[in-house]
């Protein structure tokens, strides 16, 4: 069983963390990700950073400008996770855009992530349908799994379709906008948080965009399976660096 299945499983709200590779500094990456595991994190979205990232707000735009500056690339990225299961056990996507991923090819991609342990892909730009009719078979191939977003303004419709082609989560962007961090949650996230539960979904839900403190983080859980902290993680990461992790995570449970 994938690992991201597995962690599904478990008896609790599950906390991920998001953050940029590459970031602050080139060879940080798997320092990050160690230092994540052993402060109780649940699972790790790692940014494959983009020149044009469409749905990344300032704080994540900055810190994949600083990565692609530092030298980030996939094939680099690839290289530092190469050994990465010898230390790390939780679950590990790589959040990106869809452009160098079918620049390295997408069946060689995905081979690679299998080949290092790699469990799930997030690509914001990779049309549902696309994926279903030219790209499934091959994530299905190597056992990745392929998280599906999801917004306020996403037709029941479509959100029964995404349900029915997901193996794993359904990432839920909890308002119309760029990633963040927010302090609270209006009415507006609410009703859209109730209706999603309303639903029934087969996929357990993940609430990302604007979860940034303990109260964001239990508001976000009270419906969905877990959330996603991204832009508030990287921030605190530019200001007090690695040492800092622990201390966050903490602050969030």
């Amino acid at each position: 069983m994938n690992r991201i299945n597995k962690k599904l499983q478990e008896d609790k709200k599950l906390l991920s963390i998001y953050f940029t590779a590459g970031y602050p500094k080139l060879n940080d990456t798997v320092e990050v990700i160690e230092s994540l595991e052993k402060s109780g994190v649940d699972f790790i979205e790692i940014g494959l950073p983009f020149s044009d990232p469409l749905a990344d707000g300032p704080t994540i735009q900055e810190s994949s400008t600083a990565a692609l500056e530092n030298g980030m690339t996939s094939e680099v990225l690839f290289n530092q996770l190469k050994d990465i299961r010898k230390t790390v056990s939780i679950p590990l996507i790589i959040m990106g855009y869809f452009n160098p991923m079918m620049q390295y090819g997408v069946e060689a991609f995905c081979k690679k992530c299998a080949e290092i342990g790699i469990d799930g892909l997030i690509i914001p730009d990779l049309p549902v349908q696309d994926y279903n009719e030219n790209y499934k078979a091959i994530f299905e191939k190597y056992g990745i799994i392929n998280v599906f977003l999801i917004t306020p303004q996403t037709s029941d419709e479509r959100i029964r379709f995404i349900d029915s082609i997901s193996n794993g989560f359904i990432y839920m962007v909890s308002s119309a906008g760029v990633t963040g961090a927010k302090n609270s949650f209006g009415d507006t996230q609410k009703t859209y948080f109730d209706r999603i539960a309303a639903m029934s979904l087969k996929a357990p839900q993940v609430i990302g965009f604007g979860i940034s403190n303990a109260e964001t983080f239990k508001q976000a859980t009270l419906n969905a399976k877990g959330a996603i902290i991204g832009s508030a993680f990287v921030n605190n990461l530019s200001k007090n660096g690695i040492k800092s992790i622990p201390d966050f995570i903490s602050s969030i449970r």
